[in-house]
């Protein structure tokens, strides 16, 4: 991934040590006390899916679930089902314990998934290893 300079959507970093998914959770409470309608609002996942994706996918079945995707409410997902969706407010969480498999494709496509807000979770470790120095830098971590 290259970063290629320009503007961008606002973006902000949260260290997450154990359990990124609960400080992604804490995110969505934060950008709803700011002001973000919920609909305008998705949660993404890196590797394993959200609880709240997995119990609508089980209780909805696959088109139940994607038809919430246009619910006033925060959608969850997984960034590689998200292609070509996009949100004002993106919440990524990066819930891998090390780089993996296409690790730098969900990166890259849990990042640009945001119109306006892109808050990115994960272990600062993680991230660095992931996207490289220079999405270290872009996220305020530094390109060790």
């Amino acid at each position: 991934m290259t970063s290629r300079g320009g503007e961008g959507v606002d973006v902000h970093f949260i260290p997450a040590g154990e359990d990124p998914v609960d400080v992604a959770d804490d995110a969505i409470e934060i950008l709803l006390d700011a002001g973000w309608s919920p609909g305008n609002i998705a949660l993404l996942t890196t590797g394993k899916r959200h609880n709240v994706q997995v119990e609508l996918a089980d209780s909805r079945g696959q088109v139940g679930y994607w038809r919430t995707y246009w619910d006033d409410d925060v959608f969850y997902g997984h960034v590689l089902g998200c292609k070509g969706l996009e949100r004002p407010a993106v919440v990524l969480c990066v819930n891998e314990q090390g780089a993996v498999d296409r690790s730098r494709e969900k990166l890259y496509v849990g990042m640009s998934r945001a119109t306006d807000q892109l808050i990115v979770v994960g272990d600062p470790d993680v991230v660095r290893e992931i996207g490289g120095p220079a999405v270290a830098e872009r996220l305020g971590l530094g390109g060790r």
